[in-house]
């Protein structure tokens, strides 16, 4: 297989959707747009993951290159709205690059699944229970599962949106497993009332970042605050840790998002070559 590096020259396909309808998508997220990307999965395997975590055994997502010895590893965390259809064609479009890519469904406990849910007023408590020593555990035995399963694990990249955005932040200050980490729109101030679940927010966690960190953010988004992002940099440089911010200009969050209406194009391509340029970078992919 040739992996081709550009996002724009991928064999990318656009989903019919009077055809197919937008099935495999989240309900809370309402109508999908016909921008949503379908990447194929020629020259990959692709399917269900089993992972063993504490209180039983979590369900994932993977794609890897077909025959590939050992590919790198990059974990992909989600948004709040469930493993679906867009973050399994993330996973693919991963697998696409070369990397052995694997979205676990960290939520599972809850035994709801996220993507029937209709409403969001409904979705965020059950996402928000979810305790930050949890999710860490189930990051680092989605990592255990790579490495059964072939995967180089010195290698290892994660990537995350929104919610998994934050993610990226929390694991690259736990665990020094990632080689480098990249964060689309990540929170970077946590609610006080998350305190007992979330003791410290990616800006408390700045000076304890063990990987590099590439923050991908859009200047209108309306839940994270441009001055928010120039506070991780500052404490990032105080503190002698390498990261790069790109702020998209009129960018909205979940710009990268291409089944909802707040995709811009232009940046969600620009950014995924820049988050594919940070793993070639810091060693994940090749």
């Amino acid at each position: 297989m040739t992996n081709k590096p550009d996002f724009a020259a991928r064999s990318l396909s656009r989903r019919d959707f009077v055809a197919a309808g937008a099935a495999g998508y989240a309900l809370a997220t309402g109508p999908v747009s016909a921008e949503a990307i379908h990447t194929e999965s020629e020259g990959l395997d692709v399917g269900p993951a089993t992972i063993a975590v504490a209180g039983g055994e979590m369900p994932g997502y993977f794609a890897r290159p077909q025959g590939a010895k050992r590919p790198p590893v990059v974990l992909v965390a989600m948004e709040v709205f469930g493993l679906h259809e867009y973050i399994r064609d993330v996973v693919r479009r991963l697998g696409q690059l070369g990397a052995f890519a694997v979205a676990p469904d960290y939520y599972f406990r809850s035994g709801v699944d996220l993507t029937k849910i209709p409403e969001i007023a409904q979705l965020m408590p059950v996402v928000n229970a979810k305790p930050d020593v949890e999710l860490l555990a189930d990051l680092d035995a989605t990592v255990a599962w790579a490495k059964q399963q072939g995967g180089d694990v010195d290698r290892l990249g994660i990537v995350g949106f929104c919610r998994g955005g934050r993610s990226v932040w929390e694991y690259c200050a736990a665990s020094p497993a990632p080689k480098a980490g990249v964060a689309f729109y990540g929170s970077l101030v946590d609610p006080e009332a998350q305190k007992a679940r979330w003791p410290k927010s990616p800006l408390d966690l700045a000076g304890e970042m063990k990987a590099p960190v590439l923050g991908l953010y859009g200047e209108a988004d309306q839940s994270i605050a441009r001055a928010q992002v120039e506070q991780m940099r500052a404490r990032l440089a105080a503190a002698g840790k390498e990261a790069e911010f790109h702020v998209y200009p009129g960018a909205p969050h979940g710009f990268h998002a291409d089944y909802r209406p707040s995709y811009r194009k232009d940046a969600a391509e620009d950014a995924w070559r820049r988050m594919a340029d940070w793993f070639r970078r810091h060693g994940v992919l090749t």
